[in-house]
C-alpha cells in the first residue's frame, strides 16, 4: 500500500514540496494562491479532467486539505488560499479527524458494480439472464444489458457468461476499506463515517484521483520552529527503510531542519515489549486462552468498532510512541512532541495523545528534506543511543513485535505466535473467530501487510524498507 508511485501521489509530494519551500521562506501566505496556476499553466496539455480550469480547482481544494482544513467547511468559493493560510497560522486547536474528501475531485467513480461490454455476442443459452434472481438481465438488439435498478451486484451474470463479456468495475476506495466506513451521497461524493473508520489509510491509498486526501500539520510545525520553541522529532522505527542512508544520517538530517532533538520511538517500543510480555505471563497463568499485540491503532480500533467479543483478549499495554513521548515530555517539559511516521492511525492518535503535538508522515518528511534541498546520505552521523534493543528497531517488520516479545521471555512461557498480516474483510473474519477458538496464544496484528513499512505514508518499497531494517538489527546483533 505504502510508496505508491502513481500521478496521484507525485502530485500531492509535488505540492508538499513547495508549500514546504514556501513556509521556510516565510512566502506561503503571499505566493500560496499562484501555486495551482504554476502547475497547471495556461495551454497546459496534459490534463486530467476536462480543462485546466477543473485541475486547477482541484489543486486548490488539495491545498486547503494539506492547511488541515476539512473542504466540506467551505463557505466561500471566492475566499483565497491565502486567507486560509492566514486563518491557519491564528488557530489555535487542530481537528480530530485526519481525512478530508475533495469533491471536485471525487466524482468519477459510478456506483455501478457490472457492465456488459461490447464483447456480448448474444449468444442463445444466455445463461448471465437465466442465472439472474433478481430478472435484471434484458436483450436489446442482440446484446445483454443490465437494469441497474433490480440489479443487487451478486455477480452471477459474470460468472456465468461464457466470453467473460460481463466486467465488475469497482469504487475504488470503498472496495479498500476493510469495514464499509466510506461510501458515497447523492451527489456521487464520498463520505467518511468516522464510526466505524478504523484510520487504516487504505481509501488514501485506493483513490486513483487523489480525492481522499490526509490533512497535514505543517502549519502547526512551521509555527512552532518560527517562535522558537523546542521541536522534538520522535521517529517511528519505520523511518530506518525509508531513505539510502543509515539511521544515523536520517536523524542528522531531521535535526538539520531545526529540529531541537530527535527520540527513537524504538526506545519506547522496549518499554512496550517489556509491559506486554509481562502482561501476557500473567494472563497466561490466569488461564486467559490467547493475548494480542495492542500496538497497531488501527487494530486496535477496529476490535471496539467492529469485533467487541475479542476485547478482553487485546494487551493493555500502550504503544511505543505513548511511552516514548512521556519521555520526551519529562526530559522537555515545554518542547512541541512531533511524531514522524508512516500511517494515518498515528496521526489520530497524535491527536488522541496528550503528549504528542502533531505528526509528519514520512511523505511530509521528504517533501521538507526536498523543500530545504537536504540529501539525506550526506548527512551529519548523529550517535544512536545504543542501549535501544535490537528487537526494538524491529517492530516495523511483520513478526518484529511478537519477536521481540518472544525474545524477551526467552523460553520462560510457552508461546505459539499467530500472525495476522493486513487487515482486510478477510482477516477480520479470522479475529472475529479467535474469540472462539484461537490457534496460538500471541496474536500479532499488523494492520498494513508486511507491517509499518507499509503504511500509507511511507515513501520507499515496503520490501526494500524490510530488507534495510533487518538488516539494522541483524547488524545491532553482530556487534553485541
Amino acid at each position: 500500500m505504502g510508496g505508491i508511485a502513481n500521478q496521484a501521489s507525485i502530485i500531492r509530494r509535488e505540492l508538499l514540496t513547495r508549500m514546504a519551500r514556501l513556509l521556510m521562506n516565510r512566502e506561503l501566505e503571499a505566493k500560496v494562491d499562484r501555486i495551482p496556476l504554476e502547475l497547471r499553466p495556461r495551454g497546459y496539455e496534459g490534463s486530467s479532467r476536462c480543462c485546466v480550469y477543473k485541475d486547477r480547482a482541484v489543486l486548490k481544494y488539495k491545498i486547503i486539505g494539506l492547511l488541515g482544513y476539512h473542504i466540506q467547511d467551505e463557505t466561500d468559493e471566492l475566499i483565497p488560499l491565502s486567507e486560509y493560510t492566514r486563518k491557519a497560522f491564528e488557530r489555535n486547536s487542530i481537528s480530530p479527524e485526519p481525512l478530508t474528501v475533495v469533491d471536485e475531485a471525487c466524482s468519477a467513480c459510478v456506483k455501478v458494480n457490472y457492465v456488459v461490454t461490447n464483447m456480448c455476442r448474444g449468444c442463445v443459452a444466455r445463461p448471465c439472464m437465466v442465472n439472474c434472481p433478481k430478472d435484471a438481465i434484458i436483450f436489446e438488439g442482440g446484446q445483454a444489458k443490465i437494469d441497474h435498478s433490480k440489479c443487487v451486484n451478486c455477480g452471477l451474470c459474470q460468472k456465468n457468461c461464457p466470453f467473460h463479456a460481463i466486467i465488475y468495475i469497482p469504487v475504488p476506495c470503498e472496495e479498500s476499506c476493510p469495514v464499509g466506513a466510506i461510501s458515497k451521497d447523492a451527489k456521487g461524493i464520498e463520505h467518511i463515517d468516522y464510526n466505524k473508520c478504523i484510520y487504516c489509510g487504505k481509501c488514501v491509498a485506493a483513490c486513483p484521483f487523489g480525492a481522499v486526501t490526509e490533512k497535514s500539520h505543517f502549519i502547526e510545525l512551521f509555527r512552532a520552529l518560527r517562535e522558537g520553541r523546542k521541536v522534538i522529532g520522535l521517529v517511528a522505527p519505520a523511518i530506518a527503510g525509508q531513505f539510502k542512508a543509515p539511521l544515523s544520517k536520517i536523524i542528522g538530517a531531521i535535526k538539520q531542519l531545526g529540529f531541537y532533538d530527535v527520540i527513537e520511538v524504538a526506545k519506547g517500543a522496549d518499554i512496550t515489549t517489556a509491559n506486554e510480555a509481562a502482561e501476557f505471563k500473567e494472563k497466561m497463568s490466569e488461564g486467559q486462552p490467547f493475548m494480542t499485540t495492542s500496538c497497531s491503532p488501527s487494530f486496535v480500533a477496529s476490535v471496539y468498532k467492529h469485533i467487541p467479543e475479542l476485547v478482553p483478549f487485546v494487551s493493555h499495554t500502550k504503544t511505543p510512541m505513548y511511552y516514548t513521548a512521556k519521555l520526551a515530555r519529562t526530559m522537555y517539559p515545554d518542547g512541541v512532541n512531533v511524531f514522524i511516521g508512516p500511517c494515518l492511525a498515528k496521526r489520530h492518535e497524535t491527536f488522541m495523545n496528550p503528549d504528542t503535538d502533531y505528526m509528519l508522515s514520512f511523505e511530509e518528511l521528504y517533501a521538507l528534506f526536498a523543500a530545504a534541498g537536504i540529501d539525506v546520505a550526506e548527512a551529519e552521523d548523529c550517535e544512536l543511543d545504543m542501549s535501544i534493543d535490537s528487537s526494538g528497531r524491529g517492530y516495523p517488520v511483520s513478526g518484529g513485535v511478537s519477536g521481540a516479545i518472544v525474545k524477551h521471555l526467552n523460553g520462560k512461557v510457552d508461546i505459539k505466535t499467530v500472525s495476522i498480516d493486513g487487515i482486510n474483510k478477510t482477516s477480520l473474519r479470522e479475529m472475529r473467530s479467535f474469540a472462539k477458538k484461537c490457534p496460538g496464544n500471541m496474536v500479532e496484528v499488523m494492520a498494513c501487510e508486511g507491517g509499518c513499512v507499509n503504511g500509507c505514508g511511507v515513501i520507499a518499497n515496503s520490501r526494500t524498507a524490510a530488507k534495510q531494517i533487518t538488516d539494522l538489527v541483524r547488524k545491532q546483533d553482530e556487534k553485541l
